[in-house]
């Protein structure tokens, strides 16, 4: 993750922070995180079953995409440089566009929306995250994600 202090970071605010590098998103990460998380639905985890009911194949998980914003961040998510600990806070106004097909990659496009003192030591920072798919149209979700920095 990219360091900066508190002061270059705040001049970023209403920017686009930078895009991750591709993760792809192959059948074996789509079966893991199914046996994972106990969701093992056809479209998932059934090439055949998935292909006849019109997907043209497996897709992933929405939830998994998701979760893949964590390593996305890693690439380009600003962190201040009197950062001790940060922890997600939660996600607003997630919503799943387009279904990523097994096989295809995406990565996140960050956007810094704001930071703000939450306590003393505390900043929350929000940034609104486009995961793209690759050679698609529509992005496969976007979302506000809240992030709590222990300074």
């Amino acid at each position: 993750m990219p360091i900066s202090t508190l002061d270059e970071i705040r001049s970023k605010i209403g920017q686009p922070v930078g895009s991750s590098d591709w993760i792809e998103v192959g059948q074996d990460r789509i079966s893991q995180f199914a046996d994972a998380t106990e969701d093992h639905q056809f479209i998932h985890v059934d090439p055949k079953a998935a292909e006849a009911a019109g997907l043209g194949g497996t897709i992933a998980h929405g939830f998994l995409s998701l979760s893949l914003l964590s390593r996305m961040a890693a690439d380009v998510m600003l962190i201040p440089d009197t950062t001790k600990m940060a922890l997600n806070y939660g996600l607003d106004r997630v919503r799943f566009l387009a279904p990523v097909k097994a096989g295809k990659r995406v990565r996140g496009h960050f956007t810094l929306d704001g930071i703000d003192e939450k306590s003393p030591g505390q900043l929350l920072i929000r940034q609104t995250v486009t995961v793209e798919i690759e050679g698609e149209d529509k992005p496969a979700l976007t979302a506000q994600w809240l992030g709590l920095i222990f300074t």
